[in-house]
């Protein structure tokens, strides 16, 4: 581990060498709308870019999930190690994805979650060969489609669930923030609550109610609920839509929140509640007011003691990172859940992340990009071996 920690400054000078590459990578890819459940255009185009960087192998599987395989020196006697990174983003196809490339940074929709993690996963073998690192395990590069929202988490899944085989341990790659190191996951329920007031005529010599104020109640309702401290939990309410326009009452409206908690059966007690909550509200109101769970993750971690987690910690302190660790609820809590070792990595830092107009900073990305490295070496050296 001595050896790895030593080499890993002058990674970065070495990668800053072919940020051209890199960068042309991000932008190709970026550039590509990838809307979760339409990702075969970015697909091709990262099939296209890992083939260009001279994978020994690049295809996409049954579930058109695309992987790239740099062959290990141990000739499939160590399992292979697993570097991903989604391929969605949360953004639709039809807005503008042309990228603004600056001297300091690049700025377009999609550049941090997840464009930017994606160009860095096509752009590696060819890393790899200008630092002269060789490995024992396979590298498996996988791009994962539907991912994030709907999509709930189907790619890593899909291709886990046909991985034959161990697998030696996994690194996820998100493009912010340069410092995050994920390696627990809390449990999840993710839903909507889609509310219609159109949906039976008893209103209909009526004032019929609107579908937004019906909402707000379920929201007063919903952060009424008397939560503990311990285990931790907590209701977030991130998303609310419906109506027309000015002056016409919203006859259709949904809210989207995300239950989250340490604890499994306080997850579904939460979940409970909210459904009481739903039904109790649709009926006084005589509305038809719905819950439709999104994705569902059960809590899952490594804790800081794992051998993978103390080596990442001390390969960031080697770059003269400070570590930042919370709860990641992306494609590691698959892996965890699984218990395959696994931590989530940031490459950079960025501005306005799910917004049209975000950015990245193109210096921080050079250590970003060598922590990894750092990571996917540890691995290869044994450190979730002994595990």
């Amino acid at each position: 581990m001595e050896n790895i920690l030593k080499r890993l400054p002058a990674f970065v000078d070495q990668i800053r060498e072919i940020q051209e590459v890199i960068i042309s990578n991000i932008v190709l890819i970026g550039q590509t709308p990838a809307p979760t459940y339409h990702e075969e255009a970015r697909t091709e185009i990262f099939l296209e870019r890992l083939s260009d960087a001279q994978a020994d192998y690049c295809a996409a599987n049954d579930y058109n999930i695309p992987i790239g395989i740099i062959k290990g020196s141990s000739d499939g006697a160590r399992p292979p190690i697993f570097v991903v990174a989604h391929l969605d983003t949360f953004l639709p196809a039809d807005i503008d994805h042309n990228y603004i490339v600056r001297k300091n940074s690049i700025i377009g929709p999609g550049i941090l979650d997840n464009s930017l993690a994606v160009g860095v996963l096509a752009s590696l073998p060819f890393i790899f060969r200008h630092l002269d690192l060789r490995f024992e395990s396979d590298i498996l590069l996988a791009g994962v489609p539907q991912s994030i929202g709907k999509g709930n988490l189907q790619g890593i899944r899909r291709l886990l669930d046909n991985w034959e085989g161990p697998i030696r341990g996994a690194v996820i790659v998100e493009g912010e923030k340069l410092g995050r190191l994920n390696y627990y996951s809390e449990g999840i329920i993710r839903g909507e609550i889609a509310c219609n007031v159109t949906a039976t005529d008893e209103w209909e010599h009526r004032y019929k109610p609107n579908a937004i104020i019906i909402l707000n109640k379920v929201i007063d309702e919903i952060l009424a609920m008397k939560l503990p401290q311990r285990p931790q939990a907590r209701v977030i309410i991130g998303k609310i839509e419906g109506g027309f326009k000015h002056g016409v009452i919203a006859y259709d409206a949904r809210l989207g929140f995300e239950i989250q908690s340490d604890s499994e059966e306080m997850s579904k007690w939460m979940h409970s509640e909210i459904e009481d909550i739903v039904n109790g509200i649709g009926h006084e109101n005589h509305v038809s007011l719905k819950l439709n769970i999104i994705s569902h993750l059960t809590p899952a971690t490594l804790r800081y003691k794992h051998p993978l987690v103390k080596s990442t910690v001390a390969i960031m302190k080697a770059l003269d990172l400070q570590p930042a660790s919370d709860s990641g609820e992306s494609e590691l809590s698959i892996f965890l859940s699984r218990k395959i070792p696994a931590v989530t990595l940031g490459v950079t830092e960025g501005e306005n992340v799910h917004l049209e107009n975000a950015s990245m900073k193109i210096k921080p990305m050079f250590t970003g990009i060598a922590q990894i490295i750092g990571v996917i070496m540890a691995i290869d050296s044994g450190v979730c071996d002994e595990s």
